[in-house]
């Protein structure tokens, strides 16, 4: 016999396995634990991993770890939202090598923006009703285009991911030697610990992490909202028309003559307002039943306010004769100091800014697991992206995608101003092919059933591929060419593990009819 897991006195060992009861879970939901030696304690190294990911979860209990819309919008609108803090700082970023009187153009190209996003915004809405199994641009440009667009959106997208963790966690630091130009020197070291301490959470599963983000990006809407409304009575009610003392109001020397050409590269960094638009159409599975009308009513919720919030940061730097400069105290915290000056509301406004724009990485960790499982499922890398962790996540793209993000802070210093142009072509790939395979989806739909509803479909599609188009063509100061892996087709999934039937839902009818 056998007592407590010892030997029964006669040599021989059964084999058997441990069951760790999952805290507050069901009596019948137990998590196998294979252990070389059964009544071995645990490591040091399983004790920490306990300790920083917590209790695994019990896989019948993936259903719950879907999201409501308002966390859904905390989690995957987060890098969109925090575009505000910087997309109207790289359009003046620009502009200011004409010299402060070139500020001005700043007003008309942010409204172009505005209205690029809106744009955007209704296609990526239309994307979400035809493919809700998720996967975005890839699905959309490989169904309707053929495999080699499709390989090109499912490489730009993956790029973005690691981009997009860099760029907002860069910018995060920025907002805080804003405040403590002290810390200057310590800016690469905080941005690696900002994305270890964003993998942990991440690490511990979608829904606990969400609820974690979820504060951050309220706040920070609450205090950009309240900068602009304070700004304006500032300015009209007050009749203050100067920035704070302490912030930079220096006059800037002309470089160069402010031609078409200048206006369009200002208009081509300002875009970076649309990058995260796509997180939630390539997010679909993870929002709760049913998950397409959930994920169309939150991309336009966080259309609505990205574009009020944007347009708003515009017009106060029309109002006041701010100057910027790369890689010193940003518009944001200008503006902040002009509103509140140095009080609470300021000190609040910069938390609140550098949390959501660390955790703005937080889309890609959501996001770059999920799309990397899929490509590994068909074989184009390791089976391990597939395995799915203790906390019901893709651990191993998590890792992943923490490495990358890592090497290119450390490589360019955790300069927001030097990895933008690297981060904005690869979104606009994406956006241009994704637009542009809606556009051919609604064709092939068209027939004797071709209707008002279609018309309309394919009427917002072709704008919106054009601009997304010209945008990236107009990124004259960016290098980077998305160079794809020699990947297959990516299928739609749904939970991991999951293979839902083949094509969308509206070919899908059409078939059967």
């Amino acid at each position: 016999m056998m007592e407590n897991g010892k030997p029964n006195g006669r040599g021989s060992m059964p084999p058997r396995v441990h069951g760790m009861r999952v805290p507050g879970a069901h009596p019948a939901d137990v998590v196998i634990r294979r252990e070389r030696y059964p009544y071995a304690a645990p490591s040091p190294v399983e004790n920490l991993l306990y300790w920083l990911i917590g209790s695994p979860i019990a896989s019948s209990r993936a259903m719950h770890e879907r999201l409501s819309k308002v966390k859904a919008l905390a989690v995957f609108s987060s890098d969109a939202l925090s575009s505000v803090a910087y997309a109207t700082e790289e359009i003046l970023l620009v502009l200011i090598l004409a010299g402060t009187g070139a500020i001005p153009m700043a007003g008309p190209i942010g409204v172009g923006i505005a209205v690029l996003l809106f744009i955007v915004a209704l296609s990526y809405s239309q994307t979400i009703h035809a493919y809700p199994t998720g996967g975005g641009s890839y699905i959309v440009a490989k169904d309707n285009l053929g495999v080699f667009p499709g390989l090109l959106a499912g490489a730009a997208l993956l790029i973005d991911y690691v981009l997009t963790v860099a760029v907002s966690v860069s910018s995060g630091i920025a907002a805080v030697t804003s405040a403590l130009p002290d810390v200057e020197p310590w800016r690469v070291p905080m941005a690696v610990l900002a994305v270890l301490l964003i993998t942990v959470a991440n690490l511990r599963g979608l829904r606990e992490s969400s609820t974690i983000f979820m504060v951050p990006t309220y706040f920070f809407i609450v205090s950009i909202y309240a900068v602009i409304a304070v700004g304006l009575f500032r300015y009209f009610g007050l009749h203050q028309t100067q920035l704070a003392p302490t912030a930079n109001t220096l006059p800037a020397e002309a470089l160069e003559p402010l031609t078409i050409l200048l206006v369009l590269k200002a208009f081509a960094a300002g875009c970076t307002a649309l990058t995260g638009v796509e997180a939630i159409s390539n997010g679909v599975p993870a929002f709760r039943p049913p998950e397409a009308s959930n994920a169309a009513r939150t991309l336009g919720t966080m259309a609505a306010i990205l574009i009020s919030m944007f347009l708003g940061i515009t017009f106060l730097t029309q109002l006041y004769p701010v100057v910027p400069q790369a890689d010193h105290e940003t518009i944001i915290s200008q503006l902040g100091r002009t509103a509140f000056g140095e009080g609470p509301a300021y000190w609040f406004l910069q938390a609140s800014t550098t949390l959501l724009l660390i955790l703005a990485a937080n889309t890609s960790f959501a996001d770059f697991p999920r799309l990397s499982s899929i490509i590994a499922r068909d074989g184009y890398l390791p089976r391990i992206f597939i395995r799915i962790g203790q906390r019901l996540v893709f651990s191993t793209g998590i890792m992943v995608l923490t490495i990358l993000s890592v090497i290119l802070i450390v490589a360019y210093g955790a300069s927001t101003h030097n990895l933008i142009p690297l981060y904005a072509v690869g979104v606009f790939v994406s956006f241009t092919l994704s637009q542009a395979g809606m556009v051919q989806h609604w064709r092939k739909l068209r027939g004797p059933g071709w209707n008002r509803r279609g018309r309309r479909h394919y009427s917002i599609q072709v704008p919106g591929r054009r601009m997304a188009g010209r945008r990236a063509d107009t990124d004259s100061h960016a290098n980077l060419r998305p160079n794809p892996p020699a990947l297959r087709h990516l299928p739609r999934t749904g939970q991991p593990g999951e293979r839902p039937p083949t094509g969308c839902p509206a070919e899908r009818d059409r078939r059967a009819d």
